[in-house]
């Protein structure tokens, strides 16, 4: 049992089921006020909508980068534990937002607030580096990366979950749907309190923190700044595709109710699910790098179908070349170097992190 409560997988679970369902209402809701803004105007409907949910992100993001310091340091003295329960702490008083503008028909930049309490509690950024550090902290470093797989694999399996019942959910009601967002919600919070424990294990001298390559050469830091950077104009593209399309398919040609919507966000987390066993099955045969141009590639056409699809058939056709061609496949090989990046960052600031076990241990905190 209590090998069960040091998994984070439950905690990423029940919290992509919460959010799933809160931003199908956020996008309904939304675009719902925006259309009785422009009197019924579907292109004015998303233009507004387009703006509104960009300045919220951006929002969320910059209050996210004002936290990052403040945060650290409380985890580096209670542990990567503080990530999770601020994050999620910060995502249901968000969620409760929504439910004010609802009720008592309150402006809708109300919900900006929201998003400024989220990003100031770390927001997205600061729960995954949470997760990250106690998946990677409770394994062993030959089965680091299998784990931070296995933990985007119950994200998407979550995500498809969450897609399909969110749209039926709103079909009973906006409210709902909304309800059920914020109790899901405080239950992964309640978990992560009460029930996650962060056990740590103990690195010793026979396993370094950083293993060599099998040429013995070490990554410099050119290679690591051009991997970050690829790797941020990718997921640039991705978020600000995925964000666009979601609106796109509300309004004619395609005028999806909720429940097709659900779909199309059902489609979009399955990448996660085949991208897990595409790497799984063809990591040794294809190797780094023709996993990660078959990834930006395949996303690439499945987005530019998404663009132009007039019908429904079309739209997920482009969806299925995205999963077909393991459209995250990039994320995963990219985490893998990602974990070596935060490890040279320590290096840089005390290269003596490296040298003893109880100083790794510091470092990876």
């Amino acid at each position: 049992m209590g090998a069960i409560l040091t998994l984070v997988e439950p905690v990423v679970v029940i919290n992509k089921l919460g959010t799933s369902f809160f931003d199908m209402a956020l996008t309904q809701t939304v675009y719902n006020q925006s259309l009785k803004a422009t009197a019924g105007d579907s292109d004015k409907a998303q233009a507004l909508s387009s703006r509104f949910l960009l300045i919220q992100s951006v929002l969320s993001s910059v209050a996210a980068m004002l936290s990052i310091i403040p945060l650290s340091r409380l985890a580096d003295r209670h542990g990567p534990k503080v990530f999770l329960v601020s994050s999620q702490m910060g995502s249901v008083l968000g969620m409760f937002m929504l439910v004010i503008f609802i009720y008592c028909e309150a402006p809708l930049e109300l919900l900006y607030l929201g998003s400024l309490l989220h990003g100031l509690s770390g927001g997205g950024p600061m729960f995954w580096a949470g997760v990250a550090a106690l998946a990677s902290l409770s394994s062993k470093q030959g089965k680091r990366t299998l784990k931070l797989n296995i933990v985007d694999f119950c994200f998407g399996i979550a995500g498809v979950v969450g897609g399909l019942l969110s749209g039926y959910l709103y079909q009973m009601g906006p409210s709902v749907l909304l309800l059920t967002a914020i109790l899901v919600s405080i239950v992964a919070l309640l978990y992560t309190v009460f029930a996650l424990t962060d056990s740590r294990r103990s690195l010793s001298e026979s396993e370094p923190l950083l293993a060599e390559s099998e040429s013995g050469k070490m990554l410099d830091r050119v290679s690591i700044g051009m991997l970050m950077t690829a790797m941020m104009l990718f997921m640039l593209g991705v978020v600000g595709a995925e964000n666009v399309l979601q609106l796109y398919v509300l309004k004619p040609p395609l005028s999806w109710d909720s429940v097709w919507a659900g779909y199309g966000r059902a489609a979009t987390s399955a990448m996660y699910l085949s991208s897990f066993l595409g790497v799984l099955s063809l990591f040794s045969v294809l190797g780094d790098t023709a996993l990660t141009l078959l990834g930006i590639v395949s996303n690439c056409t499945g987005m530019a179908i998404m663009a132009f699809a007039i019908e429904s058939w079309v739209y997920f056709l482009g969806e299925f070349f995205c999963c077909r061609g393991l459209g995250n496949t990039y994320y995963y090989c990219t985490f893998t170097y990602a974990q070596l990046t935060i490890t040279y960052t320590c290096m840089f600031f005390n290269p003596a992190d490296l040298v003893t076990a109880n100083s790794a241990n510091n470092c990876m905190k």
